[in-house]
């Protein structure tokens, strides 16, 4: 197998596999290799070195997978992350809706100006929280905000039951939007959803609502959302943007009501380990005959 850094490799130690490091900057090292492990950041990557390399699967280290789509040359199997980041997901965006709701943000500015500012803030409890898309980071947002006493509503591509939870399909959305203290996005990046949050769904919030992404920065239009902060009807809590990386010259550093973190939902010291153990599990696998998990369609 290839594995595109150290840390990971050393992770694998003992698998009984031969190890080489390719990061898909340069040349293959193999013109066949069982299993090719994807850098966790593709900035540089070229995709098309995998083209003539034989492959079992490729697997990723992101749930995300819509840069991807199109640029994996034929004849690659595919998987995606699933298992990885989830946990660590869910964890920023319960931390981005905290440090909104209490006023975190506001209070780091008091304290770099050395003022005791106290405010009333709006707190979680009680609070009507719907999240748009109901997949593996949705429920595991879920989990964390019920100990917090909100009322909890989803809505995803069609209507269904999941874990006991009433999922509301694509004709309540325009409902469920207007009547939430917090509308978080987790939804992945396509057709359907690129651009979903624009000016008429921002409209349909209710005054003083915050908007919390934790998808994919093209979910949203960011020209909407900046009027919408300026104007002081709503609040918003962002790890992803579009453009990303945020220009420094870009509005929406200076908007207020935001709070802004750098794309950093799977930036936990733990994921290097996790993803070891799901790459150990795929070579089980691939050793035994057996099917990959998490393929996905990337053509």
């Amino acid at each position: 197998m290839s594995v595109p850094d150290e840390a990971l490799a050393s992770a694998l130690g003992g698998l009984g596999a031969r190890v080489v490091r390719w990061d898909l900057r340069g040349p293959a090292p193999e013109t066949a290799i069982d299993l090719v492990v994807l850098p966790y950041t593709m900035g540089a990557v070229d995709l098309a070195r995998l083209e003539g390399v034989t492959t079992r699967l490729v697997q990723t280290q992101t749930l995300g997978y819509d840069n991807l789509i199109g640029h994996v040359p034929a004849g690659h199997r595919v998987a995606n992350a699933v298992g990885v980041h989830e946990g660590p997901t869910a964890e920023l965006a319960v931390a981005l809706i905290l440090a909104s709701r209490r006023g975190l943000d506001d209070a780091l500015r008091a304290q770099l100006r050395h003022a005791w500012s106290r405010e009333w803030t709006q707190g979680l409890l009680g609070a009507r929280v719907v999240l748009v898309g109901y997949g593996g980071v949705a429920r595991a947002i879920a989990a964390r905000l019920e100990p917090f006493g909100c009322a909890i509503e989803a809505v995803a591509t069609r209507a269904r039951r999941v874990e006991g939870r009433d999922v509301r399909g694509p004709e309540d959305l325009e409902v469920l939007v207007g009547r939430a203290d917090v509308v978080v996005l987790a939804v992945p990046l396509a057709q359907s959803t690129d651009g979903l949050v624009d000016a008429a769904f921002l409209a349909r919030m209710k005054d003083g609502a915050l908007l919390v992404n934790v998808s994919r920065g093209r979910v949203v239009d960011t020209d909407a959302l900046v009027a919408q902060l300026r104007a002081h009807r709503l609040r918003a809590a962002l790890d992803v943007v579009d453009p990303e990386p945020l220009p420094p010259d870009h509005p929406l550093w200076d908007a207020p009501g935001l709070v802004l973190s750098p794309h950093v939902g799977g930036l936990v010291s733990s994921m290097t380990e996790r993803v070891a153990a799901l790459v150990r599990d795929q070579a089980g696998r691939l050793a035994r005959g057996e099917a990959p998990l998490n393929l996905i369609d990337v053509a």
